[in-house]
């Protein structure tokens, strides 16, 4: 739509401005200005007429076109006022041809025209360049796919005919159809255009690609795992498409401005009107200062100021691995006092691995670790991984386990060799009631003061032994804490471990607050406790597990989500798992909503300079604006609102260095 608007007044501005050419240079007022003089032909007096008509019928008609919604709807703005001040222009000038008068408005009502589409010209072209987003997204992904028959060989199909499972070959250099899973091959895979990361990607068997990402050096066979609207792409793009065409707060605020603009400038154009004639009685300087009024009063730059801002925000964001859900949030992020991060997968690494173990007398440590594996055998559970990985490192071999329980935010259950066994934090014991030995109670000391997770044994109501597992904090949660604390952004962490482990990790990293041994069902809680005390709550998690705590925050953040980019907790999604990006999602959104200021004063704060100029408030002392000075000043307010518009995209987003001195990921510029 943009691009046919682009097209349409980049046309009707040139043929417009070649048309008016014949007008200004016989312009009796120009040619007094400027000092020049223009032979006169048989007809020569009826040049700025017709040519200011053929003008009007081609350059103004669109604007009256495009008022008669505006007034079916009974709220006039931005073209109605356009319209209104061409069509007085030019209804105007003809009288004047009938019943001759000191002047007339040729020469000013084509300059204004002329203008108008120039600055609509400008208009469009930065508003489809800023909202071409999507369609960069789009050009990403390849037309045909080789897929591999049952036989082994190869046959090239249409991306679309792709159906889950199958097995597609991709050549080195050759874009990634859809999302899947490799099964044979290793190679480098460039992903910037979806995670932002420049880095390229390493892969190999069972690693995940996402369609639409580049092949590097190495040939990679793929099992179609998601196609069509199902993939990351297409998410990408229904997401970076809800972000541009929903409104802010400050869009919303615009909008009412330029309605209320509409009242004010009827308003001024009536008591300039009545001013002028008890003045110097109704006369064609009325109906100039009238036209003035109109002019100057037109809110085409505040239309512009918000949606040029918000549409190069959402390419920039998405460019950078940020995909927003909801404006309003992204606009609130700016004004965070306080954000949470769920320590595990976020702040850590996420990879827990057995470090230590102690057990009661009789219970050997290999007898421990084959029992809790047992028991975790049927779980995924990170932990489960580590107690398992730990199991083969002895080669030990666990024992059957049957009647398999997940106990939420506590731990698992079953029975082994007869025995009722569980395996959790320290949760289940208070759930279990259990009592834990005294040196077991220094070993999970000792463990929480190395920020350690400690998860216990329990056979039968009997503590037997427990498991330290270390979470490695991820070098990025320094730098992060430290560049929000610049922010004057405060840091709290949550999570399910004990407390103990938790203030290691927050005094590790200089964390403000810490909620320890939450359940799953409480952390929308801890949200709610730090929004009672009337601060602006931000929310990282994992966009799954922290749902309720997500959707409670006034700026939920789903960060590691990979491939899961429809996340519908929460308001916007970092693709990348690097919580860095959080400090960039801040920062954006203050530089954005600072152009949005910006925008606003430059598109009405000239309304407020020229109103009264235009209205003849120092006419006495000589001083009066013309329609088509009038038509200038509106113009270049336009042209400084889309060209600060444009400066968002030099916005610093770049991260800090991480301690190692490598820097963490380069920002990327918006389309």
């Amino acid at each position: 739509m943009h691009e046919g608007h682009e097209q349409m007044f980049r046309r009707r501005f040139f043929v417009s401005t070649l048309l008016s050419i014949p007008v200004l240079l016989y312009s009796p007022t120009l040619q007094e200005w400027l000092g020049f003089t223009v032979p006169t032909v048989p007809g020569s007096e009826w040049i700025n007429p017709v040519f200011a008509v053929i003008v009007f019928a081609y350059g103004g008609i669109p604007f009256l076109q495009m008022a008669v919604p505006e007034l079916k709807d009974r709220s006039p703005g931005m073209m109605t006022l356009i319209s209104m001040a061409i069509t007085v222009a030019f209804v105007y000038s003809l009288a004047s041809v009938v019943f001759p008068t000191q002047s007339a408005f040729f020469w000013e009502l084509v300059t204004l025209i002329d203008i108008m589409l120039l600055g609509h010209w400008i208009e469009m072209r930065s508003v489809r360049r800023a909202s071409s987003a999507v369609d960069e997204l789009a050009k990403l992904m390849p037309d045909t796919a080789e897929r591999i028959t049952d036989d082994g060989d190869t046959e090239e199909v249409p991306v679309s005919e792709l159906s889950e499972g199958d097995l597609v070959l991709v050549r080195p250099g050759a874009s990634v159809p859809a999302d899947g899973i490799v099964e044979e091959g290793d190679s480098d895979v460039e992903e910037s255009m979806i995670t932002g990361e420049s880095k390229p990607v390493s892969k190999e068997p069972g690693d995940e690609v996402i369609g639409g990402t580049i092949n590097g050096d190495g040939s990679l066979r793929v099992r179609v795992g998601a196609t069509g609207d199902e993939t990351t792409l297409a998410g990408i793009m229904r997401l970076v498409e809800e972000a541009q065409q929903s409104k802010s707060k400050t869009q919303v605020l615009a909008d009412r401005a330029a309605g209320w603009l509409f009242y004010v400038a009827l308003g001024a154009a009536v008591v300039t009107a009545i001013a002028w004639t008890l003045a110097v009685s109704f006369d064609a300087t009325v109906i100039e200062r009238v036209v003035t009024v109109l002019v100057i009063a037109c809110p085409h730059a505040l239309g512009l100021a918000i949606p040029l801002v918000v549409a190069i925000n959402t390419s920039l964001a998405a460019r950078n691995g940020m995909l927003v859900r909801d404006r309003i949030a992204m606009e609130d992020a700016r004004n965070l006092d306080a954000i949470i991060f769920d320590k595990t997968g976020t702040l850590t690494e996420g990879e827990h691995g057995v470090v230590d173990m102690a057990t009661v007398d009789g219970v050997t440590e290999d007898d421990a670790l084959e029992m809790a594996a047992a028991v975790e055998s049927d779980s995924e559970h990170m932990i489960a991984r580590a107690i398992r990985e730990a199991a083969d490192e002895r080669d030990l071999r666990a024992p059957d386990a049957t009647d398999f329980e997940a106990i939420k935010g506590r731990g698992v259950r079953a029975i082994v060799d007869g025995n009722e066994v569980y395996v959790g934090g320290p949760n289940l014991l208070t759930q279990l009631d259990s009592e834990i030995p005294a040196h077991l109670q220094r070993f999970a000391d000792e463990a929480g003061e190395n920020a350690q997770t400690v998860v216990y044994l329990v056979r039968d109501g009997e503590l037997i032994a427990a498991f330290a597992m270390a979470d490695v904090i991820r070098e990025e949660s320094y730098a992060v804490v430290d560049a929000l604390h610049d922010l004057d952004i405060e840091v709290a962490m949550l999570t399910g471990d004990s407390q103990d482990v938790a203030n290691a990790v927050a005094d590790e990293l200089g964390i403000d607050t810490v909620f320890a041994e939450v359940l799953p069902e409480d952390k929308d809680k801890k949200v709610q406790e730090l929004q009672d005390q009337g601060k602006l709550v931000g929310m990282v998690g994992d966009g799954v597990n922290d749902a309720p705590a997500l959707t409670r925050a006034d700026v939920g953040i789903a960060i590691g989500s990979g491939t899961d980019v429809a996340v519908q907790s929460a308001d916007v999604i970092l693709v990348q798992n690097n919580p860095m990006d959080v400090v960039r999602l801040v920062k954006l959104s203050k530089a954005s909503y600072r152009k949005m200021q910006e925008n606003i004063v430059w598109a009405a704060g000239y309304n407020v300079f020229a109103i009264p100029l235009a209205a003849g408030v120092l006419a006495p002392i000589g001083i009066l604006l013309s329609p088509a000075v009038g038509a200038l000043l509106m113009s270049l307010s336009t042209v400084i609102v889309a060209i600060n518009a444009q400066l968002l995209r030099r916005v610093d987003l770049s991260i800090p260095e991480l301690p190692s001195g490598t820097p963490a990921t380069e920002a990327q510029p918006a389309d």
